[in-house]
């Protein structure tokens, strides 16, 4: 506002000067000099009508450059916000590398506890033993795993390991000892939280009735934890909750983030025959190629029926998906188009494949495509395949090898879990709970290149692509595609997901520019070197084959 302040004072002060001269007649008249005669005769304007209108204006005009004053400010606030990388001499619209992020090299994973973080209460001190029983697929209940230790520790509770959802869509029996190392778990975090494989016999002998059963709302904050679970907690010694997933709040302060981390990069680690199996599926990828892309392709009938979204299948496709939709009940009726046009679609196989070759992708490029069973099997996978012919599936890498996963769907996805989170590039063609999941984790493993699609903005674009040529094309999507590549900037407090942004768990090295050679001062997360135990946990997760 000393903007607007000081243009006013200038403005009233060339104003008034003439009003300090004598004036007896106390009226503003026109200028007579070159004026007809008609005009010169016209009646003289009074002294109140002219100063209101000035003063109206004075006013209108004060309203006008206050916004601006205030937008100049807000402006330069965010300018001098921006991150380090934003200022370098190209900026962020200049071209970015395709596979690699320049900006990675300053940022690493950072998830050590607090000097002040407490230690775990050991089992005889706690306040009861907590049980949970996860839901949905395998990275949906990933997520609840890694809540249900942090509201164990918010709770000074015992944590009973997790049991895994059997009736879900995927209808796999496998618990949680067959797709995770539960001794890894348990130890991993045991100056967090106690873990226990069961609940003691002799406590279990000593309860008067059941435990008691529960389900919290979504998103809870830990306060609804201690409010209106903690006296239940106190109360039966032993209770679950049910249905766990998403149901912590997803802003927590910065130890209780940070112990998310370490639950969910460190302590979830997979058991050891379904690590091996895709570390050799990597290494399968890149002895034909020194780097590939995986691709995660949600396009399995029952995803593309709950999205109540058409792919141009026709009656067919209308009528098999809607019959398929009428299993949840409570679902509300949408229209396909507009759901497109709200980025809400999942994309086609081939507009995926667009998509690559738009960013720059050669087709020669070797892509490694981790699918259920695909909607319209070979015809739908055709036109990726004409873009991108050098296509590879888990199936094609390990046939025998593979047969005994193939009844258990969550170990299966595990295993591309793995080659997606190794691969030089992770795309996928939707905002599911594995593309978020994964995101995150190369966010905190380096930032490694994450292709996330701009469904709303590429959903226009490929309904308007046989109006304009091809480079007119390219150059839409990547103008769409910028803030959606796994930039480090992409990445702040309050954008989506914890799990899919990890911001308390990523630290930035201090900068060092290439020009001035003068060190940048770090900001508040920075730290100058991973810590040893960071050191021996990267090892540790991420040479299994040579340890083994």
């Amino acid at each position: 506002m000393g903007v607007a302040k000081a243009w006013r004072f200038s403005f009233l002060s060339t104003n008034l000067a003439p009003l300090q001269q004598p004036n007896t007649n106390h009226v503003c008249w026109r200028s007579t000099t070159m004026a007809p005669a008609s005009l010169q005769q016209r009646k003289p304007i009074s002294w109140s009508v002219a100063c209101g209108l000035m003063l109206f204006g004075l006013g209108l005009i004060s309203l006008l450059t206050g916004h601006m004053a205030s937008d100049l400010e807000w402006y330069s606030q965010r300018l001098v916000q921006r991150t380090f990388y934003s200022r370098l001499d190209m900026g962020y619209r200049a071209p970015i590398d395709i596979w690699k992020s320049q900006f990675s090299r300053y940022y690493y994973g950072c998830s050590e506890r607090g000097r002040h973080f407490a230690p775990a209460v050991r089992e005889r001190s706690s306040n009861g033993y907590l049980l949970i029983a996860t839901s949905g697929g395998l990275n949906q209940q990933r997520t609840g795993i890694t809540d249900a230790v942090v509201v164990a520790r918010i709770l000074n509770a015992t944590l009973v390991v997790p049991e895994l959802d059997h009736h879900s869509f995927w209808k796999d029996d496998s618990d949680f000892i067959n797709i995770f190392d539960v001794d890894w778990f348990i130890s991993y975090l045991s100056k967090d939280v106690t873990i226990v494989k069961r609940v003691p016999d002799k406590v279990m002998r000593s309860m008067e009735k059941p435990p008691y059963t529960m389900r919290v709302p979504r998103k809870s904050e830990p306060e609804y934890y201690l409010d209106q679970v903690l006296p239940i907690l106190l109360r039966r010694r032993v209770l679950q909750l049910t249905k766990f997933d998403y149901r912590l709040a997803n802003n927590l302060d910065d130890e209780l983030q940070k112990l998310r981390c370490r639950i969910n990069y460190h302590a979830l680690r997979f058991t050891k025959p379904i690590r091996q199996l895709g570390q050799r599926l990597v290494m399968r990828m890149r002895k034909m190629a020194n780097r590939f892309i995986a691709v995660h392709l949600r396009f399995e009938p029952d995803m593309l029926a709950f999205s109540g979204c058409y792919f141009g299948g026709g009656e067919k496709e209308r009528r098999e998906l809607g019959e398929i939709r009428k299993r949840w009940t409570t679902l509300p009726d949408l229209s396909p188009d507009g759901e497109r046009k709200r980025g809400k679609c999942p994309l086609t196989p081939h507009e995926v494949g667009l998509m690559l070759r738009a960013l720059g992708f050669a087709n020669d490029t070797y892509l490694y495509v981790a699918s259920g069973e695909i909607y319209g099997g070979d015809e739908t996978m055709q036109p990726l395949k004409d873009l991108f012919p050098n296509i590879y599936t888990k199936e094609m890498l390990a046939d025998e090898e593979l047969k005994p996963f193939l009844p258990f769907s969550s170990r299966l996805a595990a295993i591309d879990y793995i080659v997606c989170d190794e691969s030089d590039v992770f795309v996928t063609n939707n905002n599911g709970n594995m593309a978020k999941i994964l995101a995150g984790r190369r966010r905190f493993m380096g930032h490694k290149r994450t292709i996330r699609p701009n469904a709303k903005k590429l959903s226009a674009l490929f309904m308007e692509r046989h109006h304009m040529d091809w480079d007119m094309f390219t150059r839409k999507v990547k103008a769409s595609q910028r803030g959606f590549m796994g930039e480090p900037d992409e990445m702040r407090p309050g954008r989506g997901e914890f799990h899919e942004y990890p911001y308390a768990c990523v630290c930035e090295k201090p900068f060092v520019d290439e020009q001035s050679k003068e060190e940048r001062r770090p900001s508040k997360h920075t730290a100058t070197n991973l810590t040893e135990t960071e050191k021996a946990d990267e090892w540790r997760e991420r040479s299994v084959l040579d340890k083994e």
